[in-house]
This record gives C-alpha cells, structure tokens and sequence, in this order.
C-alpha cells in the first residue's frame, strides 16, 4: 500500500490514494489559508469516523434505525514533562436514537471499540524516515 504526499501551494499538503486526494491545510492562524483541516484534524476525526462506520454497519445489519444516532468525541490534552502538549485522552459517547434496543446497548460499545485506528494507536507501527535525491 503507498500514499504519494505532495506540496500543492502555501501551506498545503496534499495525500493522494487510491486515486483520491485528502487535502489539508493549516489554519489562518498558523499561516495557512484554512482551506482544509489540518493533518492533526484528520487524524483526531479519524478516531471518531472509524468507530462510527463500525457503529452505522452494526445497525444496518440489523436493519435498527440510525435517524437521531450520533457520536460526540472529545480530547483531552495534558503537558508532558518537556513541555508538550500531547493528547491524553479521547473520549466517544453514542447518542443512541429513540427505540435502540436495549439488548443490544452493549454489543454497540463493543462494536465501536473494534475501530481500526484505536487499534493502531494501541499498537503502534515502527516508522521509518528516508531522504532520497533524484
């Protein structure tokens, strides 16, 4: 699997796969345009949109309405001790809509927990940086 990044102006970075392009951008505020979220913005909205594709598949295969359904995701942060702000905490809660079953109430946390970036951060990869000339 690869992912080409390019530089397409500004402050804009642009990650092109599978013949899709995920442009980001940086904020006014740190010089960019705003035209796109950031790469931190995708990576954090990535934790939330995983758990929820996991949490619309499990109720369409049980044909359970999605209508009022939500996830609300919120971060904490904390400063470590060089100083750095590092994110300490995500938290996911699932708005169940009107007439979710009840039996299922637990089987819907579990199922947002199979999310395949969490997966990840709990495990992460080994990176590897290389510099090339052409």
């Amino acid at each position: 699997m690869e992912m080409k990044i390019t530089f397409p102006g500004g402050k804009k970075v642009n990650a092109e796969m599978d013949g899709v392009v995920i442009p980001t951008d940086q904020p006014i505020a740190d010089g960019g345009d705003g035209s796109a979220p950031s790469p931190f913005n995708y990576f954090l909205a990535s934790m939330g949109t995983c758990a929820g594709i996991y949490v619309l598949s499990f109720c369409q295969q049980r044909d359970i309405s999605t209508e009022g359904m939500s996830l609300t995701q919120r971060m904490e942060f904390a400063v470590d001790d060089s100083g750095h702000k590092r994110l300490s905490k995500v938290t996911l809660d699932i708005m169940l809509p009107v007439g979710f079953p009840e039996k299922y109430r637990n089987a819907i946390v579990k199922t947002a927990e199979l999310c395949s970036v969490k997966k990840v951060i709990m495990n992460p990869p080994e990176f590897e940086i290389t510099a090339h000339l052409p």
